[in-house]
């Protein structure tokens, strides 16, 4: 689905990634782990399309170089393809959790209806049909993440980057957010590209990839593990 080739990025003389060649498998988990400084938010910001690679480096999504798209013809790309789920919700303070999960439809063309209507059915398939009215403040951190998640599926995209999402909740909601993942890959075919220092999800994700100085140091496939041991 996802395929970076030569993937390098260097800020003035700080090399950060170098010479990175990463392919992403579509229906699965990808956990991104490694130290603190390997890289890993910069390559999942360059996979996701937010930053650009150096001169040389090619990302394709089933064969379209991204890194050739116009600006314009980029950001619709993105909107259409791609979710994001970040440390903290950003969710929008003085909308409802209904209208949040709307937005990126509503910015993609939808019609209100036809975008209330995908938000609404989200938020009832991750629990959060009650709390549709309310605002960001009224609900748990748990809460405003799951709905950032439900704001990140609701254009349909073919992936969903995600960087250190349970970095701001306590080990409950932590382990539900995990859950919400994987059912979502189970139940919708869902593929997330996650950078998490939690060993716990590396181990529960059907790939790891480990990073350290800008580099990729290794690529674990557990599913097929699983299946050889």
């Amino acid at each position: 689905m996802v395929s970076a080739r030569n993937i390098c990025k260097s800020f003035g003389a700080l090399s950060v990634l170098k010479g990175i060649d990463i392919d992403i498998a579509p229906g699965r988990i990808t956990a991104i782990v490694g130290p603190s400084g390997a890289g890993k938010t910069t390559l999942l910001q360059i996979l996701g399309t937010l930053m650009t690679p150096d001169a040389g480096g090619v990302v394709l999504y089933d064969g379209t170089d991204v890194t050739a798209l116009s600006d314009r013809k980029l950001s619709d790309f993105r909107n259409a393809n791609i979710g994001f789920v970040f440390q903290f919700h950003q969710l929008l303070p003085e909308f409802t959790l209904l209208e949040n999960v709307a937005m990126p439809a509503l910015i993609g063309g939808a019609g209100r209806k036809e975008a209330f209507a995908k938000a609404s059915a989200l938020l009832a398939r991750l629990g959060l049909e009650s709390r549709a009215e309310h605002r960001p403040a009224e609900l748990s951190g748990g809460e405003c993440q799951r709905a950032a998640v439900a704001r990140a599926l609701v254009n349909g995209p073919s992936v969903i980057f995600a960087d250190e999402p349970s970095g701001s909740l306590d080990s409950a909601n932590r382990r539900e957010l995990y859950d919400l993942f994987f059912g979502l890959r189970d139940t919708m075919g869902a593929t997330f590209v996650i950078v998490t220092h939690d060993e716990s999800l590396a181990a529960r994700a059907d790939v790891t990839v480990r990073m350290a100085d800008g580099q990729i140091q290794s690529i674990s496939d557990n599913i097929n593990l699983s299946k050889q041991s």
